[in-house]
């Protein structure tokens, strides 16, 4: 009998354990009432294309769901594990690899960046000698963006990259002001690489991806195109046109942006967060580490709350997390942002909530809007209209700048033409804070080239012209206007380099012209052979190599002469240095003119 009233109490005990599962699922569900309608309507209002969102409570997934298109061509539906660009929600896995190597023993944030990477140069030894790596690690050292440099100028290789930095000049100084700063990031996925002898990306799927499972994350467009469940990027174009973007290949400043993941993977990531570095029982994350990188470690600003929102303010930030107060509640956050993609990953840390929101539309609100919502709903907290909030203030934005452009007073001078024929501005422009520039002639039009991306070169007066970039199967859009570049001349009336203000705060920043060399076969370059007189000077012109011209000069160095047109040559490392070949009317070479800063001397040839 006693047996029977054993079994009839774990009946019981097991149907009320039941009821109650049903009863908080119930519960859990009615957070979730209307959110279905209120994200299309996102997607209607923002003419998105499409994103995924999961929302952590405590060690679980709550909710995990996609909408609109990953592919509006396809038709292709989002789920939760589609694969989006993150952006910068990458910062967060390369600091934690650093607090990881800390638990180590391997790595001092406190320690000077040049402690680990000797190479490295900053703009001054003040820099060189005081920036530590906490200070890469929460954007406070001075330096101002510099994005151009490595959005437009890409390069496949990290070490290039660095080696730029020492040309970027400080707008402020060292743990004064707050600014973000992509290249830093870098140096600590390079940090994380010279410690370990392995690339930043083993490093981060060692450490991270396989303890935690996210098996569909990776770290090149590359790889997730390769993907069965693949977005593709868009932008709207025009306030309401949904316009395909291209991948950007940032895998060279990977550590500040280049991760791939899905809701469902990146949920596993907030979880760790939430349970203080650990995952399933165990510690990915180092417990001493956690707090730290989600305290405040820098003020952006001062904070104060909008009229409309009294109850969102400060801005601070940690390692690779902003930090603010959303309506009562503590809230880490970080943003991403690269071509075609807008991501949000978000928990209160006091609340043990978690969202991830990841979109396929450039520069969108869209993860800002869906995270308020659910946010709210989360928290039990009053009802507030996100979306048209944000909305109107989008609209506000662009009618007011709109309203700008159409009051803007041109002092453009009309009727002008540039001071050199077209040709003359052909050349490879080369600034050595970001990289070269290639100016071609096109039928009657000026075109430049980038490692990223193509202009049209529109005149807008004199030497002054207007950069239209140029989209593939696309007509230029002249409505788009980039920042003017400016071409200037040298003492001697020659094109020497462009100028273009590139970054707010920073002064323009100068492109050195090269003239753009020309082949010459070895039976064209012989004419020029010979041995050349000034005063009781000899010069000597010869070919090595069956394609190079040379040039010698008792008591010095040979030099290369490099030919840019019909005749005429420039030395090979020497700015302002250039040589001229005169003929007479058969053609034949009768001297040399040796064109210098100091002025130009003629060189007869020997007969």
């Amino acid at each position: 009998m006693r047996k029977i009233l054993l079994a009839t109490a774990f009946i019981a005990a097991a149907f009320c354990s039941a009821a109650q599962k049903r009863s908080a699922q119930n519960s859990a569900d009615k957070k979730f009432d209307g959110l279905d309608t209120a994200f299309e309507r996102v997607l209607k209002d923002w003419h998105a294309a499409g994103f995924a969102v999961a929302i952590v409570e405590k060690s679980k997934v709550v909710y995990a769901k996609g909408f609109g298109y990953r592919d509006i061509d396809k038709k292709s539906p989002v789920t939760p594990n589609t694969l989006f660009a993150i952006g910068s929600c990458t910062k967060a896995f390369t600091a934690s690899i650093l607090g990881m190597l800390r638990e180590d023993g391997k790595v001092d944030l406190n320690n000077t960046v040049r402690t680990y990477l000797p190479d490295l140069k900053f703009y001054n030894d003040y820099m060189n000698d005081n920036i530590k790596v906490k200070d890469l690690m929460c954007h406070r050292t001075g330096l101002p963006r510099y994005d151009f440099s490595w959005y437009y100028f890409i390069s496949s290789s990290r070490d290039s990259l660095m080696q730029r930095i020492q040309y970027f000049e400080p707008t402020a100084g060292l743990r004064e002001k707050w600014q973000y700063n992509n290249f830093m990031f870098m140096l600590q996925g390079i940090i994380a690489e010279k410690i370990t002898g392995k690339t930043w990306e083993e490093n981060v799927r060692a450490r991270i991806l396989q303890p935690l499972g996210m098996t569909n994350t990776n770290f090149s467009v590359d790889t997730m195109a390769a993907s069965a469940d693949a977005s593709v990027g868009y932008y709207v174009k025009k306030d309401s046109i949904i316009h395909k973007l291209p991948y950007y290949h940032i895998d060279a400043l990977g550590p500040a942006g280049s991760i791939n993941s899905n809701v469902n993977d990146m949920a596993k990531w907030v979880i760790t967060w939430i349970n203080s570095g650990k995952f399933n029982d165990k510690q990915i994350i180092p417990a001493s580490y956690v707090p730290e990188a989600i305290g405040s470690q820098m003020v952006i600003d001062g904070g104060l709350p909008p009229k409309e929102t009294p109850d969102l303010y400060f801005a601070n930030y940690g390692y690779a997390w902003f930090l603010s107060s959303y309506r009562g509640h503590y809230r880490v956050e970080h943003g991403g942002n690269i071509d075609g993609f807008s991501a949000s990953t978000s928990f209160f840390p006091s609340d043990s909530i978690g969202i991830i929101v990841l979109s396929n539309q450039n520069g969108s609100a869209v993860p800002s809007a869906v995270r308020n919502i659910i946010a709210d709903k989360m928290l039990d907290l009053k009802y507030f209209d996100w979306e048209t909030y944000l909305k109107k203030r989008a609209d506000s934005a662009n009618a007011a700048a709109k309203k700008m452009d159409s009051t803007k007073v041109s002092t453009r001078k009309l009727n002008t033409a540039p001071t050199h024929p077209l040709k003359d501005y052909e050349g490879i422009y080369t600034n050595k804070a970001s990289g070269s520039i290639e100016v071609t002639l096109r039928h009657d039009s000026l075109f430049a080239t980038l490692p990223h991306g193509s202009w049209w070169l529109g005149h807008y007066n004199y030497d002054v012209f207007t950069p239209y970039d140029i989209l593939e199967n696309e007509p230029i859009d002249t409505t788009d206007k980039g920042t003017p570049l400016r071409f200037n001349m040298n003492v001697d009336g020659d094109i020497d380099n462009i100028s273009m203000e590139l970054e707010p705060g920073i002064k323009a920043f100068v492109f050195t012209r090269s003239p753009k060399a020309k082949e010459i076969s070895k039976d064209s370059l012989q004419k020029y052979t010979g041995e050349y007189t000034i005063s009781t000077v000899s010069i000597k012109i010869y070919i090595k190599n069956d394609k190079s011209l040379f040039m010698s000069v008792p008591g010095q160095p040979e030099y290369e002469l490099v030919a840019t047109d019909k005749d005429k040559f420039v030395i090979k490392g020497l700015d302002g240095f250039k040589v001229e070949f005169n003929t007479n009317d058969k053609g034949e070479i009768i001297e040399l003119l040796s064109i210098q800063p100091n002025g130009t001397f003629k060189a007869p040839k020997k007969k």
